[in-house]
């Protein structure tokens, strides 16, 4: 049995609401919920900016081929958001260190100004702190799943798409 794939404009019309749930819950548990994000959190929503932008652009594009094409680049531009979050959840579970930015460095100071200037230079929120978690999985988790899930499906739907054309 095989399980039916929808038009390029319903693919279209799922990923852009993926994308618009995703930043809507980062910008509520942020503003309404007082859940400040870490560096790599505000990476995690630029590739879903870019599908957003991208799923825009498809409704104004008529060829079916650069309609395939837009769904392609979707999928990888939400790849790479997934990437970005596997790497996060990565840094929260202690499997890596996350990025220069993710921490202050410690030590190296030799006065109490160059300490002042790395207290001032450190993150206000942390990498590899947990800020929120449903059923042990942080908002990076639920992230990565989205966006793997999202990906997974622009590719399957444009894969069609270059086979009915």
């Amino acid at each position: 049995m095989t399980m039916a794939v929808p038009g390029r404009r319903t693919a279209f019309l799922l990923l852009l609401a993926g994308s618009v749930i995703a930043l809507g819950g980062a910008f509520i548990g942020q503003y309404g919920f007082d859940l400040h994000p870490c560096v790599l959190c505000i990476y995690q929503r630029w590739p879903h900016g870019v599908v957003i932008a991208l799923c825009l652009l498809a409704f104004v594009v008529k060829a079916p081929g650069v309609r395939t094409g837009l769904l392609a680049l979707t999928g990888l531009a939400i790849a790479v958001g997934a990437g970005i979050a596997a790497f996060h959840v990565g840094v929260e579970q202690g499997w890596w260190e996350g990025t220069s930015s993710c921490a202050a460095a410690i030590g190296g100071a030799t006065s109490l100004k160059e300490l002042e200037a790395q207290i001032m230079a450190a993150p206000l929120v942390r990498c590899d702190e947990v800020a929120w978690s449903l059923f042990g999985i942080s908002m990076a988790g639920y992230n990565f799943l989205l966006s793997a899930a999202m990906a997974l499906f622009a590719w399957t739907v444009a894969a069609k798409g270059r086979s009915a054309t």
